[in-house]
């Protein structure tokens, strides 16, 4: 039995439990408090951070890395391309999701107010430059779900929540948002204050 050890306002927690129900498999989460992290949690990733995932004597962190294991253990729905050279360039994406997006929202949710607004302002600019990707395709990779869509999810559902307003050319991009949570695993997912983020 795998078990997730995951933060119930967690976006990277959240890309974690959307690839196990997507699989479908039995797995135990269990919620830690972001505040009041026990020990254990320290003793398992060096780091101090969650997710963390735990299956016999393996234990991973960081949201990315634990997906791909997962992916490559349950292979059903196949969620990273089989082609080398198109796992290369997801990867990559992956990477470049990092650095132009989810580094910004240590500043959003934690920096000063000048800080909080040029971070929400890169992220704006980065989602409104991928935008125009889903005028022509379902989803990140053409017409099949993958781990890109699963990676970005988290963000998009909380634009509202961290006061990241897009502008009208980024269109394509909120009806490929209202796709991805119209998934029945990202559906089942949602923490009850993920659900509170979006009214």
């Amino acid at each position: 039995m795998m078990i997730l050890y995951s933060g119930t306002s967690c976006p990277f927690s959240q890309r974690c439990r959307i690839v196990l129900h997507e699989k479908g498999m039995d797995f135990e989460i269990k919620d830690v408090d972001l505040q009041e992290k026990s020990d254990e949690i320290a003793a398992m990733n060096p780091y101090n951070r969650v997710p963390i995932l735990v299956e016999r004597d393996l234990t991973l962190y960081e949201s990315n890395i634990i997906n791909e294991y997962i992916d490559e253990r349950f292979p059903h729905p196949q969620l990273m391309p089989a082609d080398p050279v198109m796992r290369a360039r997801a990867r990559l994406f992956l990477h470049n999701f990092e650095i132009d997006l989810f580094s910004h929202l240590g500043d959003i949710v934690h920096g000063n107010a000048k800080a909080a607004e040029k971070a929400r302002g890169s992220v704006r600019d980065n989602l409104t430059q991928i935008a125009p990707i889903f005028a022509k395709q379902k989803y990140m990779l053409g017409d099949d779900y993958s781990m890109l869509d699963v990676a970005i999810a988290p963000l998009l559902w909380r634009l509202d929540h961290f006061g990241i307003q897009l502008p009208k050319q980024a269109t394509p991009l909120l009806k490929y948002a209202e796709r991805l949570f119209s998934r029945p695993a990202f559906i089942e997912a949602l923490t009850p204050i993920e659900k509170a983020m979006r009214k």
